[in-house]
């Protein structure tokens, strides 16, 4: 007799999501890569806990520490007494993690918990199947997203995570994984059938599969304390639990962990393209990536910055979060003072980055930063940035309110090179006319040039990228502009080159 796997449906009642089952048939056929021209953005911090009965305490303060890489929904998923795999969901877009989760685990004893923070879909989802019961959540973007879903569709495969007319990247994977027997197998087979990435965990009731996308383009670290283990996104939210860096999971790398530690089940394929984003913005300040410092990474940006430069300036500031250590090793190396011009007032208002809409970008940019007229009034200030991306809020809501509390000049150093092509492996942009450096190149030369027709505007020694950062400095009303070049980032991150995703600069896939 068979028995078709169970898929959980998660159904949203006022702002918050419970779960029901139903069946789904498993498809059975191959997949080609096929590419969309358009992907999801996606942002995703991941945290899971190996510790005997009291899982749920360090799952909520390590998840609670990515809370700055997503601003959308908070999820946990666990391993209860009776051995049922429950899941909880919240919407945290105007509330904190911890405020919707700490009534919510009290008293709950488990030994084995994994937990989300993203900025698009719900997770973790919870699935009973073939493999028995499981939790998985994940962070990556899958660009081929809607070619796998069709062909699986025709399979006769279900979706049951359906948002607005979109898939539950999670559910995707899901049941791409379905298509093999174990569960490892299950997650090759479905890094051979994506395009784009996918690092995940994946909770089961004996231990956690943490499996790093094959090009390691999003980090997962794993932590030790005695005999407990946690596996992270961040190793920032290791720290203040007590734990150590046991070791940065390697890319393809699969690792299953258990009351007896962690078991390497596949090992790397020697390849490293992890996202120099991460860096310049993306991680938090304490947090090491491939075992390189995220804050002395920002102070050699801005080092870098300062000896390209010859503008004489009274003091450097940063765009907060970000921008401050920019802003700090560009005064170190210029030898004038770093002082704060703009102050943030809450984490609370998220980033003016990722939201989905123009409004909630503006309405973020608008409220969470406060000028200071003492630090402003009369300065000549090199404004660090980590990015220009669409320019908007640099312009309406940083700049004008410089200008406004009376800065004399105002120049403008981000920590990266013109942002050109949309990521098309984690986040970022979802289309090439929202970027400022685009629309200055469709400007000037009265039409939308192909990606192969760019390549002067990519070469910071050229004219055209003359041109092109002149047309920008005037569209944001800047004294001057000038750009971190891209040797320099690579070089202020320390890893070789060819290490690195530089694709939304260079438009060069890996």
């Amino acid at each position: 007799m068979n028995i078709e796997p169970r898929m959980t449906v998660h159904v949203k009642v006022d702002h918050e999501w419970d779960r029901i089952h139903i069946r789904s048939a498993p498809g059975n056929t191959n997949l080609f890569k096929m590419r969309c021209p358009n992907g999801l953005d996606s942002m995703t911090g991941l945290f899971g806990t190996v510790i005997r009965d009291r899982a749920l305490h360090t799952l909520f303060y390590g998840t609670d520490y990515h809370s700055h890489l997503g601003t959308k929904y908070g999820g946990i998923a666990y391993i209860d007494e009776n051995g049922d795999t429950i899941k909880k969901i919240h919407d945290i877009s105007n509330s904190q993690f911890k405020s919707k989760f700490h009534d919510e685990i009290e008293g709950i004893k488990t030994s084995i918990a994994i937990g989300a923070i993203s900025d698009k879909d719900p997770q973790p989802l919870t699935f009973v199947s073939k493999f028995g019961p499981f939790a998985i959540c994940m962070n990556g973007l899958i660009v081929n997203k809607e070619d796998i879903k069709k062909v699986l569709i025709d399979e006769g495969t279900n979706f049951a995570e359906v948002y607005h007319g979109e898939i539950n990247q999670a559910d995707l994977v899901a049941n791409l994984m379905n298509k093999k027997d174990t569960i490892e197998d299950g997650i090759r087979s479905m890094w051979d059938m994506i395009e784009g990435s996918a690092t995940i965990l994946i909770m089961t009731p004996d231990g956690i599969f943490a499996a790093r996308d094959r090009k390691g383009i999003s980090p997962l670290v794993l932590g030790v304390k005695g005999k407990e283990w946690v596996v992270a996104s961040e190793s920032s939210s290791l720290t203040n639990l007590g734990f150590e860096i046991f070791k940065y999971i390697e890319p393809g790398e699969i690792v299953k962990i258990t009351d007896d530690g962690p078991n390497i089940i596949t090992g790397t394929n020697g390849e490293r393209k992890i996202c120099a984003f991460l860096w310049i913005y993306t991680g938090f300040p304490c947090a090491n990536y491939e075992g390189i410092n995220t804050e002395i990474v920002r102070e050699n940006s801005g080092r870098y910055l300062a000896k390209r430069d010859n503008v004489e300036a009274d003091l450097a500031a940063g765009v907060p979060d970000s921008g401050t250590a920019h802003a700090i090793g560009y005064a170190m190396e210029a030898g004038i003072p770093f002082r704060r011009v703009l102050m943030k007032y809450t984490p609370g208002y998220g980033r003016s980055y990722t939201p989905l809409t123009q409004e909630e970008r503006d309405r973020v940019a608008q409220m969470k930063l406060i000028p200071n007229e003492a630090t402003i009034k009369g300065n000549r200030i090199i404004l660090c940035e980590d990015s220009i991306v669409r320019g908007t809020q640099l312009k309406n809501f940083t700049v004008n309110k410089l200008r406004e509390a009376g800065a004399k000049e105002v120049h403008v150093r981000p920590a990266c090179p013109p942002l050109m092509f949309p990521c098309r492996y984690m986040l970022s942009t979802r289309n090439k006319t929202e970027l400022v450096a685009r629309r200055a190149i469709m400007d000037l030369e009265g039409r939308d040039l192909e990606d192969n027709e760019i390549d002067e505007y990519l070469d910071p020694g050229s004219e055209n990228y003359k041109k092109m950062v002149d047309w920008i400095a005037r569209d944001l009303g800047l004294d001057t502009l000038q750009y971190q070049r891209l040797e320099d980032m690579v070089d202020a991150i320390g890893l070789p080159k060819d290490d690195l995703c530089l694709y939304c600069w260079t438009g060069k896939e890996i």
